[in-house]
């Protein structure tokens, strides 16, 4: 029976995915983890956690789902002793480094491939399985036919969100953040640049809007076929959401997976009617109603993005226009239900109305703040409501916003639940930390005199074009990177130009995003690329390595795309035969 897995970004969350029905829940801890701006749980909450989920017969994984540096090698394996001691039911993971540690201390803790790797293919998928993982989250840009051709070919289980924020990039190829800001969505900072207002140079002058911030994923009306194929798990994303959100969608996907073979029209519409409180963004089916990538491609603008749209979740409330000091008895209210790790600031209660909305909000209902620069996004319950005389309103919220913020309305009292409790109120007897274990040394294999010699020193230049391989000649390159295209793949195949390096000094690189539907083209293509002497390939995915691991005189180099940041990770690309790498951007 395939699984409903929900996002625990806090006890609340917690409360609520365990009260709907989920099957299992994902958390992240305080560090190594893709959303570090959620709250997250301390030690001790964790371990409560693993125990009661546990007791009710349910499972909890934990996400450990960025890229780390090597300074930070031994406290992530720390981390990993820590957890292998808790026994959650399993880890998302996103670096090799865990993998590769894993391999060699810690056998026996269950390990899943994050959306974050950019697996999108069975060869992807077979490579990890047979590396000890147990599952992979597939990437969130396939379509319905690919996805089953994946399951088709593998035995390893499959997750991947059915629901909740897509990204504007392919999953975990997304430098955006990193561009704009400094901030790398790899490392659990995104500051989600693509959610920011936007000026477009039009023909017809200047054009506002929210050019790079996609709809919602919605497939509950393909739940009933996703099952059927033999999906394993289905994600619901939305750690930084409220408990409200959270309960709500559990409940109405809980709902469909529980009735769609007594009535599979009936289900749909009952879970769609559910989820009609979710006032997030405007929902998509993403790429499971195209036919073809080609269509995909051709449609996706219209289907995915709406500029008009606010980059923000929820209904738009206004923004923040006047500030002032909330009473005594408010503040102190705050503090006292407030959970240990709340940030002091936020317990700073305020008043302040907003301007620029439709809908006024009242006590009990559930509100979002965005900082106007993007620095912090907050999910707050409102307590207090003062209406003046002139119909304005009052409204308090969190410490540590101003005028000029957003503020967006999550759900209202009237769709709001109490859940039972999964933690029990008494924490002191759950006192595991990660302890101060020394990593041990890497054994690092020896590189034989000849071993690297298609890698010399010297300058490397990638280019896009085959016209570009001879612009560049002027800089006399020990090697020429040539990115694959279906330009440069006919005129290399097809030998229409005769270029000015060997074919020893060029260096295919291939593309990181590699979907099930061009699999079996790009398969050939390197088969035939291999035959007419070109030796050297620059692998962005680990269906890559798949498709090359054994080729005779084949060499391997690992791209930027691989996130090698730390020698652990480089250890077990090594491992697939992978002897060279080029640094991450």
């Amino acid at each position: 029976m395939s699984e409903l897995l929900a996002p625990a970004g806090n006890i609340e969350s917690l409360d609520a995915a365990i009260g709907e029905g989920a099957d299992a829940v994902y958390l992240g801890l305080k560090s190594f983890n893709a959303r570090l701006r959620t709250s997250n749980f301390a030690w001790n909450q964790f371990e409560a956690a693993v125990e009661s989920v546990h007791r009710q017969g349910k499972k909890i994984y934990v996400t450990v789902n960025t890229v780390c540096e090597e300074s930070e090698t031994e406290r992530l394996y720390r981390l990993l002793s820590y957890l292998n001691n808790v026994k959650p039911d399993g880890l998302i993971v996103q670096d090799f480094a865990i993998i590769r540690m894993a391999q060699q201390f810690f056998p026996d803790m269950e390990l899943h491939a994050s959306t974050q790797m950019n697996v999108e293919s069975a060869a992807g998928v077979n490579l990890l399985g047979r590396e000890g993982l147990k599952r992979v989250v597939l990437a969130r840009e396939l379509g319905f036919e690919e996805i089953k051709k994946i399951k088709e070919s593998t035995k390893t289980e499959l997750e991947m969100f059915v629901h909740g924020a897509l990204c504007v990039s392919e999953s975990g190829l997304c430098l955006f953040s990193s561009f704009l800001g400094g901030k790398s969505a790899n490392r659990g900072m995104c500051t989600q640049a693509c959610r920011r207002f936007y000026t477009s140079e039009m023909p017809q002058g200047p054009e506002q809007g929210y050019y790079f911030s996609p709809c919602d994923l919605e497939l509950i009306d393909r739940i009933p076929d996703l099952v059927e194929i033999g999906i394993d798990s289905f994600k619901i994303e939305g750690r930084m959401k409220s408990a409200e959100y959270v309960g709500a969608v559990v409940s109405a996907y809980r709902y469909v997976m529980d009735h769609w073979k007594e009535d599979r029209k009936g289900a749909v519409l009952s879970g769609r009617r559910m989820l009609s409180s979710d006032f997030a963004r405007t929902k998509t089916s993403y790429w499971y109603n195209f036919k073809t990538p080609e269509e995909g491609v051709e449609k996706a603008g219209a289907e995915i993005l709406n500029p008009a749209q606010a980059g923000g979740t929820g209904i738009f409330l206004g923004t923040i226009t006047s500030l002032k000091a909330a009473p005594d008895e408010l503040i102190e209210e705050a503090k006292k239900n407030a959970s240990p790790d709340t940030p002091q600031e936020q317990l700073q209660i305020q008043m302040a109305q907003f301007s620029g909305g439709s809908y006024d909000p009242d006590p009990g209902d559930s509100i979002r703040l965005h900082r106007k620069d993007d620095s912090g996004r907050i999910s707050h319950k409102v307590r207090s409501v003062e209406v003046l005389e002139n119909g304005k309103r009052w409204v308090d919220i969190p410490g540590g916003f101003y005028t000029g913020d957003s503020v967006y309305l999550l759900q209202t009292k009237s769709t709001a639940k109490r859940y039972p409790r999964v933690l029990p109120n008494d924490l002191s007897r759950y006192r595991r930390q990660p302890g101060d274990e020394k990593l041990p040394v890497l054994d690092l294999t020896p590189v034989g005199k000849y071993e690297l010699s298609y890698f010399p020193e010297g300058l490397y230049v990638q280019v896009s074009t085959l016209s570009d391989v001879f612009v560049v000649q002027s800089a006399h390159p020990v090697r020429v990177i040539i990115e694959l295209n279906h330009e440069t793949r006919d005129g290399l195949l097809q030998r229409k130009t005769v270029l000015p390096v060997s074919k020893k000094q060029l260096m295919i690189s291939l593309d990181p995003y590699c979907p099930s539907a061009s699999e079996d083209t790009l398969r050939g293509t390197l088969d035939d690329l291999i035959a007419e002497g070109f030796t050297t390939f620059v692998v962005n995915n680990v269906a890559h390595m798949e498709m090359l691991r054994g080729k005779e005189n084949v060499d391997m180099v690992g791209g930027p795309y691989l996130y090698t940041f730390n020698r652990w990770a480089v250890s077990w690309l090594e491992n697939q035969g992978i002897g060279t790498f080029v640094m991450p951007y």
